[in-house]
């Protein structure tokens, strides 16, 4: 196996104690060995730090940050880019799961493709653990395919700062991973998938993905707030581009968990 470089791994965590355990000691599994775990805590009321301490007591790849103010998902996520020492970054939330091979497959993907932007498909699963389904990622998307969804799930991607620089997610509130992956593209210009799924994403109750008011509310503040678009632009473009591609999306899902 070839040795490449740092990766680091941005966590962010928020009373995640049912399930930290279990995304940590995916990472720890990684066939590729060469990586930091950047946790940052978002003010959790639970023993989820408790639990992250004694880990980095174990493993110095392990750090803990910690937010004096619960700031949400994004800027967690950015005080850990912050702190990043990595020429990798990937993305790991503290509900999700990482395969064995996961590092070691979309390093070399990389190399392949020499590009800046990678993401896979990936496994389904509810707060159990039992499997759901799968959703099946595309060979590649560019800036203008990406606009009308975010089809990168954010357990799988990494991005190469030694190509596109170190990139921070948006300050919105919600859906900023979409937010940076458009940022990167701009850059880039392609992202390229690997069909196999090299994660599992926990369907969480309350998850922005299941309230479907929020979806309108979001993804039109990404289209103002990234894109720069008026609100009749955002409007239209959520209507007649985004619904009809996320419905698409959500189809394949259904048929894809049958």
């Amino acid at each position: 196996m070839k040795d490449y470089d740092l990766v680091s791994i941005i966590t962010p965590s928020y009373n995640s104690a049912d399930f930290i355990v279990e995304t940590i000691e995916g990472i720890i599994n990684q066939t590729y060995s060469n990586w930091e775990l950047l946790i940052t805590d978002d003010c959790s009321t639970d023993n989820s730090i408790e639990i992250i301490e004694e880990y980095t007591k174990k493993d110095p790849r392990i750090k803990l940050q910690k937010l004096d103010v619960n700031s949400g998902a994004g800027i967690c996520r950015n005080k850990s880019i912050e702190a990043a020492k990595g020429r990798y970054i990937a993305f790991c939330d503290s509900d999700d799961v990482w395969m064995p091979h996961k590092l070691e497959k979309q390093l070399q993907f990389m190399e392949e493709k020499q590009c800046a932007l990678v993401y896979s498909s990936y496994m389904l699963m509810d707060e159990a653990g039992d499997e759901k389904g799968i959703a099946v990622c595309r060979n590649r998307l560019d800036f203008n395919s990406l606009k009308r969804d975010n089809e990168i799930g954010c357990l799988t991607a990494i991005y190469d700062t030694a190509k596109v620089g170190k990139m921070y997610m948006s300050s919105i509130r919600k859906r900023q991973d979409w937010g940076l992956w458009l940022e990167i593209l701009a850059k880039c210009k392609v992202a390229y998938g690997i069909k196999e799924p090299l994660a599992y994403y926990r369907i969480r109750s309350g998850s922005i993905s299941r309230k479907k008011m929020d979806l309108v509310k979001h993804n039109i503040n990404v289209y103002r707030t990234i894109l720069k678009y008026p609100v009749w632009k955002a409007y239209l473009f959520f209507s007649f581009a985004f619904m009809p591609a996320y419905a698409l999306k959500r189809f394949k899902m259904k048929i894809n968990s049958i």
